[in-house]
């Protein structure tokens, strides 16, 4: 996200709709772009309108997170920064505040201050956040999205340290992370975006328009699977994967993800 040649909105964060913020960061959070992913999806889809970003010198360290240089409309050259912006989508139903950029490099406790400050203004009715990591997923099977995981023990990113920021805020926060196949690591995964899409449309709980991802997921797998024939060792090595992944599955499928899938069917029929 950069905040070449935009202005501030005049939305006021304090009188929204039923507000909702959702929050995702590139980098070590964002295997295969999916997470970030949502969050452009989210913007076109609503036409979001930029509020306001943080100022990149106070996060980040700009040899990691490069600005580039581009050329707008008229024809003028400038330095795009890398930053957080802070955008406002709306719904029929609800209004959306969108939270994306780069994972920060510095300060991380003043850049979650700020953020879950203007969530404050905002007074959300949930807020969201998404991640995207590299497992052993196979990737002709479906995404796997956990949600609210607490056993987890480790190294943690910006989306792990704001959760905890926002829920130390009284914030009820959920948290939505994608499994990427580890073998697939090139941006964009369509797949891993249209998965927590859906997962999102769960918590909104509102039918939101996919787009063409549906078609890119399809035509993304067909690649993976052209590129996988071209070795056999990589291929066995996918049927293994599968074989673990069919095995756990088997007799195993939480009827409540069950009667979510098919929720969602049903909210797609009946629009």
């Amino acid at each position: 996200m950069s905040t070449v040649g935009r202005m501030p909105s005049t939305t006021d964060l304090r009188n929204l709709r039923n507000p909702v913020v959702v929050a995702a960061f590139g980098g070590w959070n964002d295997a295969g772009e999916a997470a970030s992913g949502v969050i452009d999806h989210l913007s076109d889809l609503t036409r979001a309108e930029f509020i306001f970003a943080l100022d990149p010198d106070d996060f980040y360290d700009f040899t990691q997170n490069r600005p580039v240089v581009t050329t707008t409309a008229t024809g003028e050259r400038i330095n795009q920064w890398p930053t957080v912006e802070v955008l406002v989508g709306h719904l029929p139903e609800r209004d959306l505040v969108l939270i994306g950029g780069p994972e920060p490099n510095f300060h991380w406790r003043e850049f979650c201050s700020r953020l879950v400050s203007a969530m404050r203004t905002v007074q959300p009715e949930k807020v969201v956040m998404l991640g995207a990591m590299l497992t052993d997923a196979p990737h002709r099977r479906p995404v796997f999205v956990s949600q609210d995981g607490t056993d987890y023990e480790g190294p943690t990113g910006i989306v792990g340290v704001l959760t905890q920021s926002c829920r130390d805020a009284g914030l009820e926060t959920t948290t939505l992370w994608a499994s990427v196949p580890h073998y697939v690591t090139e941006p964009p995964n369509p797949k891993a975006t249209l998965a927590l899409l859906g997962r999102v449309e769960d918590v909104l709980d509102t039918v939101l328009d996919v787009k063409d991802l549906p078609q890119e997921a399809a035509e993304w797998e067909e690649r993976v699977n052209d590129l996988a024939s071209d070795d056999p060792d990589v291929a066995s090595y996918i049927s293994s994967l599968e074989e673990h992944y069919d095995q756990a599955a088997e007799g195993a499928e939480p009827g409540d993800v069950i009667a979510a899938e098919f929720e969602r069917y049903l909210r797609r029929r009946n629009r």
